[in-house]
């Protein structure tokens, strides 16, 4: 995961060099402050798919480019086999697989989403961003908190909410939470 936080603080900077975009302006775009922003780049600090998915739009490369250094190809359509979708592991807890990353232009941002159990005591990391997002879950069991609730998902539940409301999500039990998570805004 290290290795990975590193290389999307690359891209970043990459990004940040190659437009002349000043570190201020670029934190300003997620709402953090500089020297956060700053550890985002050198790969201390993780950023949020939300945060990546902010500034892709704002400076029109695609959030798959800063995620995994790779442009989408296809115009009309894109297949993704079982377990061949794109992956980065955003924490420990959290690995994204993108299910639409092959696809030029998409409208939405579909993942299946592994979270690993922690301990009971774990909280919530809450997250907002624009649009709506749709979460069904495949495998296992997780607890969503949005606005203020906490609702239990088990295998083949599913929710449509409001994202940006806080939310977050945790796996419920000892064994993964392996979700579809599909966004749009």
């Amino acid at each position: 995961m290290d290795e990975q936080l590193k290389q999307i603080g690359e891209r970043l900077r990459g990004l940040r060099d190659v437009l002349d975009i000043p570190v201020d302006e670029m934190a300003a775009t997620i709402g953090i402050d500089v020297e956060k922003y700053e550890r985002i780049e050198r790969g201390e600090v993780d950023i949020t798919i939300s945060n990546l998915m902010k500034i892709a739009k704002k400076y029109g490369v695609s959030a798959e480019e800063l995620m995994f250094a790779e442009a989408p190809k296809m115009r009309s359509y894109s297949v993704t086999r079982k377990g061949q979708g794109l992956s980065v592991e955003r924490t420990k807890a959290y690995k994204y697989q993108s299910l639409v990353s092959g696809f030029v232009g998409h409208k939405a941002d579909v993942f299946i989403v592994t979270v690993e159990p922690k301990p009971e005591a774990h909280k919530f990391y809450k997250n907002t961003h624009a649009g709506q997002e749709f979460n069904m879950v495949l495998e296992g069991s997780m607890e969503l908190y949005i606005g203020g609730k906490t609702i239990t998902l088990e295998e083949g539940d599913s929710i449509y909410f409001d994202s940006t409301q806080p939310h977050g999500m945790k796996a419920v039990g000892d064994k993964a939470v392996r979700f579809l998570a599909f966004t749009v805004e």
